[in-house]
C-alpha cells in the first residue's frame, strides 16, 4: 500500500507514522524480545527494510512501541483489507494494541473505503484475540496449520473479521 510521506494516524495514546530507515534497528530489538519473537519469528532486517514507507511505526508517548502493517485486496469482487502488528513487551497489556487496531480500522473503513477487515493471530495467542474482540472483530474460524512457528512446526491461525457497521457499534 503506498502512502504519502508524512502520513500519521492518531489515536488517544498512539501515533502511527510511516516506517523509516531509522526505525529498523530499534524495531529489530523489539522483534527479538521473546514475547514478540514467539509470534513474529521471521522479522529481520530485510523484512523491515522491505516495508519502509508502507508500514507503520507505532509510537506511545514519543517512544517507539511497535510495528503495524496493512494490506488490501483491491479486486472489486473481493475487496477488503487486513491488519497485523506487534508491540514490545513493555507496551503489551495496556490497551495499546487494541487502540492501534482501532486507529487502523477507522482508516481502512473511513479513509480507504473498505467494508470488511481481517486479522489472523495464532490460535493460541489469547491476549491478541481478546484485544481484537474488544475492538469488534469476530471469530470466523480456525485456519489449520496456517503459519510456520519459530521452532519449525506449523501452528493454527484464527481468522477474525470486522464489518464496517460493526466498527461503528464497537466505537459507541
Amino acid at each position: 500500500m503506498a502512502y504519502r510521506r508524512g502520513v500519521e494516524l492518531r489515536g488517544e495514546r498512539v501515533v502511527l507514522r510511516l516506517l523509516e530507515e531509522d526505525d529498523v534497528v530499534p524495531l529489530l530489538a523489539i522483534a527479538r524480545d521473546p514475547e514478540v519473537a514467539r509470534w513474529w519469528p521471521r522479522v529481520d532486517d530485510e523484512y523491515l527494510r522491505a516495508h519502509v514507507g508502507d508500514a507503520f511505526a507505532i509510537e506511545h508517548e514519543g517512544e517507539l512501541a511497535g510495528y503495524a502493517e496493512v494490506w488490501e485486496e483491491l479486486d472489486p469482487e473481493y475487496r477488503h483489507a487486513g491488519i497485523d502488528l506487534f508491540l514490545g513487551s513493555e507496551h503489551q497489556g495496556r490497551g495499546l494494541g487494541g487502540e492501534t487496531v482501532l486507529v487502523l480500522a477507522r482508516h481502512l473503513v473511513g479513509g480507504r473505503g473498505h467494508h470488511r477487515l481481517t486479522i489472523d493471530p495464532a490460535a493460541e495467542n489469547e491476549r491478541a484475540i481478546r484485544s481484537y474482540e474488544r475492538v469488534g472483530f469476530k471469530r470466523v474460524g480456525v485456519q489449520r496449520k496456517s503459519e510456520l512457528a519459530g521452532d519449525g512446526t506449523w501452528r493454527d491461525g484464527l481468522l477474525m473479521d470486522l464489518l464496517a457497521e460493526e466498527l461503528d457499534r464497537a466505537e459507541r
